[in-house]
């Protein structure tokens, strides 16, 4: 009995040790998120310098140690010739690679917002764009951001090296004008929406499925209820509608597309998207910055937040518990607002 109530007493005395000690974690997380604060920076990175530490780097490891030295005593007097020259022109970069929900426009228009209290009209924004499409108010707010650099009279350069379809191609298509890679992905002006529907299923084992709305077309469309004939055609509607205001989008922004032609859903890949105008030139932003770089200082931007220990972890618990319904539920009921 007694050695019975020492292993009761030593298993009460490990249970409380744990929990006291899950307590602390808790409580340590908890303070943390009271002390950290996001760290917020706007980081700017000089690429002329940058290509010429590359090439001086070049030259090094390849000429003799002498007709180095010379080199170096030549690329300095470059320099500050240039520093005494005329003032040049200025070049801004934004990268932006996008996801179904645009979610790195939330730097974007902090790094839209930065550039706009410098630039001149005789300064130019390149966008290093690389975005396979989503949801069509995000990416509509991501293009809107870009529309106020044209409204500003400042030039806008759009290069994609990649692919800018669909939602992508909605944010390309305000650029002054379109640089793409020989093998880019550009197009697919057209709206898809998919929604399963597992009525049938419920029916099957005897599950009800109720739904009550006020207003008519409060909700069409649904996973779980029964589809009727006109829900269906509202919903062809709502698209038919999106697709409408996505072909009027890219109709002011490049007035010399044959929508007819270009807005079927469909996508080109570079040569045949110049053939088709949707770019203007076949080009890399590489090469393009190379080119530029002899005209033009050229900036970097990039808005960067750098998440505290706290938020990581609330992060990552985020991600673990809701990433399977993320995937699922949360695709199959927004997808129905996809460009």
């Amino acid at each position: 009995m007694i050695d019975y109530l020492m292993q009761y007493g030593l298993f009460l005395a490990q249970v409380a040790t744990l929990v006291a000690g899950i307590g602390v974690v808790i409580a340590l997380i908890a303070t943390l998120a009271r002390r950290e604060r996001e760290e917020e920076r706007l980081e700017i990175k000089d690429l002329n310098q940058r290509f010429s530490n590359m090439e001086l780097t070049l030259k090094q490891g390849i000429l003799p140690k002498k007709a180095f030295k010379t080199e170096v005593k030549a690329a300095k007097k470059r320099k500050a010739e240039k520093k005494k020259s005329e003032q040049r022109g200025r070049l801004f970069v934004m990268n932006f690679r996008g996801d179904i929900r645009a979610s790195a426009v939330a730097s974007l228009r902090e790094e839209v917002s930065a550039i706009l209290t410098l630039a001149k009209k005789d300064d130019e924004v390149l966008l290093r764009l690389e975005n396979a499409g989503g949801l069509v108010h995000d990416h509509g707010l991501a293009a809107s951001q870009l529309a106020r650099i044209r409204e500003r009279g400042i030039t806008l350069t759009v290069a994609v090296d990649k692919i800018a379809a669909s939602g992508g191609y909605l944010m390309a298509c305000v650029g002054n004008r379109i640089l793409a890679a020989p093998f880019a992905v550009l197009g697919s002006i057209g709206v898809l929406a998919q929604v399963p529907n597992f009525n049938r299923l419920l029916t099957e084992k005897g599950v009800d499925f109720e739904q009550f709305k006020g207003g008519e077309f409060k909700r069409t469309v649904t996973l779980f209820g029964k589809i009727s004939d006109a829900d269906r055609e509202k919903f062809s509607q709502e698209i038919e509608d999106t697709h409408a205001l996505f072909k009027e989008f890219v109709a002011s922004q490049r007035p010399h597309l044959d929508l007819n032609q270009v807005a079927t859903g469909e996508h080109w890949y570079g040569k045949r998207a110049l053939d088709m105008k949707l770019c203007d030139e076949l080009k890399t932003s590489d090469d393009y910055l190379l080119e530029q770089s002899e005209k033009k200082r050229i900036f970097e931007v990039k808005y960067v937040t750098k998440k505290g220990l706290s938020r990581k972890l609330a992060a990552a618990v985020d991600s673990s518990i809701g990433g399977a319904l993320e995937g699922v539920s949360q695709r199959m009921v927004e997808d129905r607002y996809a460009a």
